[in-house]
């Protein structure tokens, strides 16, 4: 019994790391790419739509403000990969991805284009479909939070 105990441990250690290390790499990634033109060109219906963000885009342009997203998600990322030598600064990482989830969740709300035009508020287009992936990276970066949490604690 006690074995079972330990393999369940183990692979909760080992599901916590790939977890941890999918979300990273996924909001490196997507932050990298956040300096190429053509992601400057499809983020313009989410920052145009959104009150804050059609703000900064206003007084930014659209590449200066994808740029600052970009940086922005590479620090994130960043935050998030260093729970193996600081854990209290990955999980503020992992806040901060929360935070950046529940925005981009907002979208959901303000893309005119979110939604299959004539089908009804729960029918999502293609778009709408792309930003709800974001609830199971919410949910990710919730938990990777929480295990860092863990980990920073004093033995």
């Amino acid at each position: 019994m006690r074995t079972r105990h330990a393999s369940a441990d183990d692979l909760a250690s080992v599901g916590f790391s790939v977890l941890r290390s999918a979300l990273a790499t996924n909001i490196l990634w997507l932050g990298a790419l956040k300096f190429k033109q053509y992601e400057v060109e499809n983020d313009e219906p989410l920052v145009t739509s959104s009150p804050l963000f059609s703000r900064f885009r206003e007084k930014l342009g659209a590449q200066k403000l994808n740029r600052l997203i970009g940086v922005s998600e590479i620090t994130v990322g960043s935050l998030i990969a260093a729970r193996p030598l600081a854990p209290r600064a990955s999980a503020i990482g992992s806040f901060a991805a929360v935070g950046m989830f529940l925005t981009t969740l907002g979208f959901l709300a303000t893309t005119p284009g979110a939604r299959q035009e004539g089908q009804g508020m729960l029918s999502l287009s293609q778009l709408g479909q792309f930003l709800l992936k974001d609830t199971v990276l919410l949910g990710a970066a919730l938990l990777t939070a929480a295990e860092s949490l863990r980990a920073a604690r004093p033995r």
